[in-house]
């Protein structure tokens, strides 16, 4: 059984607001007017931030931390749908779109979040239309990723799904190589891929042999062949 933990205001008013996308291109005097409306919050490990079909909708914004936005399949095995980390914000959909939450939201470590009543949002979003415009481009950009990744699942190859995952993370460049972190544990990111922990490993250590990628400590990935991991990543 999921365990619901306390969720306990943020004194602070540190709300992150100019960090987020959809808040940015607001002027500073905007921006601060916007977090006004913010109720920050923090959550200990494991906390759940959102449950299906909660009756309190609501935008989050994390500050600090992980959340892990999962599907729980009727034998109780999670299957992980997102990952949200600093900038990230969640619920902007259900404003969108007018309906109840799907899936579960579990702190993956303790947490800073900001959070909207849609309610509020919804003023905002009249007083400031452009931010509905940012929200649309933000559930667009995963809609393409999800695309993206369905393309990968198609194929019963492992490796295509891994290749396609690798090169959709947010990269930086560093020394002509993209730089991406894997965003949660290499058991969740089996999970979200549709295979083991261990099938995983093996695929990544396969890369690393041919060197299309080279792997730093636990989550850091240098892609050093950009065109074989995107061939690679082709169904």
């Amino acid at each position: 059984m999921v365990r619901q933990l306390d969720i306990q205001p943020v004194r602070e008013h540190d709300t992150c607001v100019a960090r987020v996308p959809i808040f940015r291109d607001l002027t500073r005097q905007q921006q601060n007017e916007v977090a006004a409306f913010a109720r920050p919050i923090k959550a200990d490990k494991g906390a759940v931030l959102q449950t299906p079909s909660a009756t309190q909708n609501r935008l989050m914004v994390v500050h600090t931390g992980r959340i892990r936005v999962v599907h729980v399949l009727e034998n109780g095995r999670e299957q992980v749908v997102r990952v949200l980390e600093p900038g990230d914000v969640m619920g902007e959909t259900s404003f969108l779109l007018g309906r109840r939450p799907e899936h579960f939201a579990f702190a993956d470590q303790p947490v800073a979040l900001c959070t909207f009543d849609h309610a509020d949002l919804a003023r905002l979003v009249s007083t400031y239309p452009d931010i509905a415009v940012r929200m649309l481009q933000a559930a667009t950009e995963r809609l393409l990723s999800a695309e993206r990744m369905l393309a990968a699942f198609s194929s019963t190859e492992v490796m295509t799904r891994v290749a396609a995952y690798l090169l959709d993370l947010p990269a930086i460049m560093r020394g002509g190589q993209a730089q991406v972190s894997l965003p949660m544990a290499k058991k969740d990111v089996a999970s979200y891929l549709g295979t083991t922990p261990e099938t995983l490993s093996r695929r990544l250590a396969e890369l690393v042999d041919e060197g299309v990628i080279e792997m730093s400590g636990r989550r850091g990935v240098a892609i050093v062949d950009v065109d074989r991991l995107s061939e690679l990543a082709t169904p």
